[in-house]
């Protein structure tokens, strides 16, 4: 990430010809007007006793932002989280201080880590009352420093539009990150002299975009020229630069096969012939092996994660390493490169793809091809298309794809439903799957669903969810019956923690230590907040019922009794090789 003392040098103006209305104006006021000028259209938050000003001036707003009041702060985050990823734009959320602060925490760790871009408002206590330990106050600043890329605390409200200003471009720019401002109460209600507002397009000190070094272009493009079995890796880094055209252009004029990470699902469409599928511990068998036999290795926009790379001592060895990262901190953190290339993917992938030759690389595509069609006998034949027994969470998500022709936004909680999501569901489109990839926060589906269709009005938007996670954030149910947002909810219910039991299964010889979960009944739930709903259990049932929750006007919860000891294969086990990869 990019260093979090950015200085606070005044920055340049957007457009030299703006022309400021100066007026008296309070800094709520102040505020407001600035994410109306940001293009802000949706706020998600809670209201509370240190932010009531910037409520208050919010009250005035009503035609020109639109707050989604959510049921507690960490669902409002996520809601911005998803919002952020399926729009493109920058997610914004307001909460008070003390617990409403503190409660974003998991949700500013979980965007740092998937470089999701927002910008967070807290409220905060009179500046006067700093370090008094007044009624909710908290250290807001130093509690968020470590997950955030920025944030800054505003006692006074003449550096208001200034340092909101510099929120979004720090935000957005370069590698995309959470910022937090929090803003005491008497800044918040201090009248100032207004001279408008205008956006950052600079920081001295601050260079979110690296120098693209020819060089290491040229040097790239004679590796991969080279090549035999060369093998491209992308992660979200394509997503995240709107690069998903440049990236589509370099994978076919080079021929090589390509595989993702689950950040990175959807930036060319699944069924794309050069796409052999998901890297990591629960990725496909070819990818992985033929990892550790390629003998160029494309990184683009990804972070060499450990649930991709397994252990590192025995990764890609024998392989040349070319990184295309915007960010120089992730360049030889945890793979040693042999080219780096730092920039903007949108910049340095036409300059690479100019630069290669065209090429095909059939034999080598076909010996994924090969491991692919070992991994549907050992695999995913009998997951998607069991002939008898309990319903599978693989055939749900094959049934969601028939019907929906990979047309849908996929929200997907944590655990063995996310990796079997992640494994089956087909994305024809970019920014179609929204997941927590780093962190691995349960309890985010709900509200990230919730979020992305305020974020892709015009998409259909499932969310795919465990029966443990969706009990960590069901009170948004309560979001979506005040909002009236369109959501579509798939509970796959095993009726336990899958992925923690499918450890103590495999490593600690089935003793199942609390991972035995009841819960309500979660269509009883639903119908209390107005939501229509139905629970299966039969495998008649599926396919119509899903048509059904998908044709429903408004949102709509489907609960599916899955099998209950069902594992996720493949799987690289903890502190093994990703060639050590095993199909059962």
């Amino acid at each position: 990430m990019e260093t979090q003392a950015i200085t606070q040098e005044i920055s340049e103006p957007a457009a030299e010809n703006a022309k400021p209305l100066t007026k008296e104006v309070s800094g709520s006021v102040a505020l407001l007007e600035a994410l109306i000028v940001e293009g802000v259209d949706t706020v998600f938050g809670y209201p509370g006793g240190a932010i009531m000003p910037i409520y208050d001036a919010l009250y005035d707003y009503n035609d020109k932002l639109n707050h989604v009041l959510v049921r507690h702060e960490q669902g409002g985050i996520h809601a911005g989280q998803g919002y952020a990823r399926t729009s493109g734009k920058v997610g914004v959320v307001f909460a008070t201080s003390g617990p409403g602060a503190t409660n974003l925490i998991t949700g500013l760790a979980d965007a740092q880590i998937d470089s999701t871009p927002l910008v967070c408002i807290t409220g905060q206590v009179f500046a006067h009352l700093l370090g008094t330990d007044a009624f909710q106050e908290t250290d807001v600043i130093n509690i968020t420093t470590p997950v955030t890329k920025w944030n800054y605390q505003v006692t006074d409200a003449n550096e208001i539009p200034e340092v909101i200003a510099k929120a979004f471009y720090i935000a957005k720019s370069g590698r995309p990150g959470p910022v937090l401002i929090d803003i005491t109460k008497n800044a918040q209600i201090q009248k100032f002299k207004y001279e408008g507002y205008t956006p950052c397009n600079h920081i001295r000190s601050y260079r979110p975009k690296p120098i693209v070094r020819t060089e290491y272009i040229q040097q790239a493009a004679e590796l991969i020229n080279q090549a035999k079995k060369p093998f491209i890796i992308w992660g979200q880094g394509v997503i995240l630069g709107s690069a998903e055209q440049e990236f589509k252009a370099f994978v076919e004029k080079s021929g090589i096969p390509a595989a993702w990470t689950i950040l990175g699902a959807g930036a060319i469409p699944s069924d794309h012939e050069q796409n052999v599928g998901m890297l990591g511990m629960h990725g496909n068998y070819g990818p992985n092996v033929l990892t550790n036999e390629c003998d160029v290795l494309i990184a683009i926009g990804m972070r060499f994660d450990d649930r991709v790379t397994g252990r590192l001592d025995k990764y890609a060895k024998q392989a040349k390493v070319i990184h295309l990262d915007i960010d120089p901190a992730e360049i030889d953190k945890n793979v040693k490169t042999t080219v780096p290339v730092w920039g903007d993917c949108k910049e340095t992938l036409p300059m690479l793809t100019a630069a290669i030759e065209q090429k095909k690389h059939n034999d080598w595509l076909n010996k994924f091809n090969e491991y692919t069609q070992k991994e549907v006998e050992a695999v995913i034949y009998d997951e998607l298309n069991p002939a008898s027994g309990e319903m599978t969470m693989g055939e749900v998500i094959k049934q969601l794809n028939d019907i929906t022709k990979g047309e849908t936004v996929i929200v997907s909680d944590v655990g063995q439903h996310q990796m079997v999501a992640c494994r089956y569901a087909k994305l024809n489109n970019t920014r179609s799957n929204v997941t927590s990839g780093g962190l691995g926060t349960m309890g985010f589906a709900l509200p990230a669903a919730i979020g992305a269709k305020f974020g892709a009005q015009d998409r259909t938007v499932v969310a795919v969810i465990g029966d443990g996670g969706f009990q960590m954030t069901l009170q948004e149910l309560g979001t979506i019956m005040q909002s009236g947002v369109n959501v579509k909810i798939i509970i796959l219910n095993n009726h336990f923690l899958g992925m923690v039991r499918q450890w103590q299964e495999l490593f600690n010889e089935r003793r199942y230590s609390f991972v035995d979960i009841q819960s309500p009944d979660f269509v009883m739930v639903a119908r209390g907040y107005g939501i229509e709903g139905k629970s299966i259990s039969e495998r008649a049932d599926l396919a119509g019922s899903l048509k059904e929750m998908l044709d429903h006007n408004g949102s709509y919860l489907l609960e599916v009794i899955v099998t209950k000891e069902n594992n996720v294969f493949p799987m690289v086990p903890q502190g093994c090789s990703v060639s050590e990869i095993r199909l059962k």
